[in-house]
């Protein structure tokens, strides 16, 4: 089970609410996150378990390839190490709590310099060699499922508890098109909250057809510049329109799946590895419910 942490720790700040430790650090996204996790290996049960994390979460080479990337979320540039992203203050502050008690839990952080927890979980997934779940919120990541390989995306953007299991027929369900293509997909529709412009006049409808007849964004282009295709010319135009855009937005949204990592420490914890830590940082922090909730079920595995 590979956690899209970030994703997951914004949706416990956001669903949560407010509560506050007793020196007053606001606790509800630490919390919810615990509850979280708790929830999701009760249920399915991982054999290994790795909080994925954003060691760079807008690296340079992408921005280098499409400066509008993730552009809008930043609130301070920095030379020579990551941009400073808009997170609000009492999320930010809970962000070093969530790492301090996963590590004394024993859970895996991992994640990879100069890359995006994304990519940590696309070369992961990769890699495994057996059945992956991958817990996230965000659409970004219905390019890793594979029913071949047994990777699926649990999906928690109507709560986990609401979660839906994506695998290759939901994602033809819902968008008309594979999963190996829906980068492509995401890739001409756009995504502004990646700062990502698409082709435009080309929604979600009219990428699908596209993908549906040219099978990638490579025929696509090539279909736009062959005089003798029988693509339209109004589809046509947009995409030689888009040329530059096209060239360089496949790779930036694309996440990597040949990191070399260490998975030494990816099995699930039998228990708490540090217990005297958990439990400073539950009574510091006023996590004994979540850490307790945590605790029995892996305890009870």
């Amino acid at each position: 089970m590979l956690l899209d942490s970030a994703s997951m720790y914004f949706r416990a700040f956001y669903g949560v609410p407010e509560i506050k430790a007793p020196d007053g650090t606001p606790v509800n996204a630490v919390r919810g996150l615990l509850d979280f996790i708790a929830r999701l290996v009760g249920d399915y049960r991982p054999t290994h378990l790795v909080a994925c994390w954003d060691n760079d979460w807008r690296p340079q080479w992408r921005v280098d390839l499409l400066p509008s990337y993730k552009a809008h979320r930043v609130e301070a540039e920095r030379t020579g190490e990551p941009d400073v992203e808009e997170v609000p203050h009492p999320l930010e502050v809970q962000v070093p709590i969530i790492r301090e008690v996963l590590e004394a839990f024993g859970i895996c952080v991992l994640g990879a310099d100069g890359y995006e927890a994304d990519d940590v979980i696309g070369s992961l997934a990769a890699q495994a060699r057996q059945p992956v779940d991958v817990v996230t919120g965000d659409r970004d990541l219905f390019q890793l499922v594979d029913d071949d390989a047994d990777v699926r995306v649990l999906y928690i953007a109507r709560g986990v508890g609401n979660h839906e299991r994506v695998t290759n027929d939901w994602v033809r369900a819902k968008y008309g098109v594979d999963a190996r293509q829906y980068a492509d997909f995401a890739t001409l529709r756009g995504d502004a909250s990646d700062g990502l412009p698409g082709v435009a006049g080309v929604g979600e409808k009219t990428a699908a057809t596209l993908l549906g007849r040219f099978g990638d964004i490579d025929g696509i282009v090539a279909a736009a510049l062959d005089p003798g295709s029988d693509l339209a010319p109004g589809p046509r135009g947009k995409i030689k329109g888009a040329a530059d855009y096209l060239a360089v937005a496949p790779e930036v949204v694309a996440v990597a799946r040949d990191l070399e990592l260490d998975t030494s420490g990816t099995l699930l914890p039998a228990e708490p590895r540090d217990l005297p830590r958990v439990a400073e940082l539950a009574h510091r922090w006023g996590l004994e419910s979540p850490v307790q909730r945590l605790t029995s079920v892996l305890v009870g595995g």
